[in-house]
């Protein structure tokens, strides 16, 4: 079995936006499209039904193309396990309170056994001192930790 990549919400999001002219989100969106179509090849993807309700949150023809996206991607189930690996992050502060459903995120992916959690989310998920913060708590929980990864960063060893 292929290594196993849960797939953060912002990433489906970059695929299925329209072109974007600020330079950097171009980028992004192109990485993300180039990963997307050779991500298969080479991982499992998962998804979760915490994925699937927040692609399905805002603008009704944005939120379609993003579900269609993630047909066929098996989604995890929200498990007592991870609620609770979700609420002890929280407590440690790897996220600030306000963020329960990066952590659940984080959660679902960790108990799941992925290898990688794929995202753009800087701010609390793949930004360096975010990331310290979240494997170091991780660990302290017992846990083995996923890569904290964005899509440009798994194309690169893919080449």
């Amino acid at each position: 079995m292929n290594p196993i990549v849960y797939v953060e919400t912002s990433v489906v999001s970059y695929l299925t936006a329209r072109p974007s002219r600020d330079l950097v989100i171009a980028a992004r969106q192109i990485w993300t499209r180039e990963w997307w179509d050779l991500a298969p090849q080479r991982w499992t993807l998962r998804i979760s039904d915490l994925v699937l309700e927040e692609a399905s949150r805002g603008d009704a023809q944005a939120a379609a193309r993003r579900i269609d996206a993630l047909r066929g991607i098996d989604a995890l189930p929200i498990t007592p396990d991870a609620e609770i690996l979700a609420a002890q992050l929280l407590d440690l502060r790897a996220l600030p309170p306000t963020e329960p459903e990066d952590a659940l995120h984080i959660a679902l992916a960790t108990v799941s056994s992925a290898h990688y959690l794929v995202t753009w989310n800087f701010a609390h998920l793949v930004g360096p001192d975010a990331k310290l913060k979240l494997l170091d708590s991780l660990r302290t929980c017992g846990y083995r930790p996923p890569l904290l990864t964005t899509p440009e960063e798994l194309l690169e060893i893919m080449t």
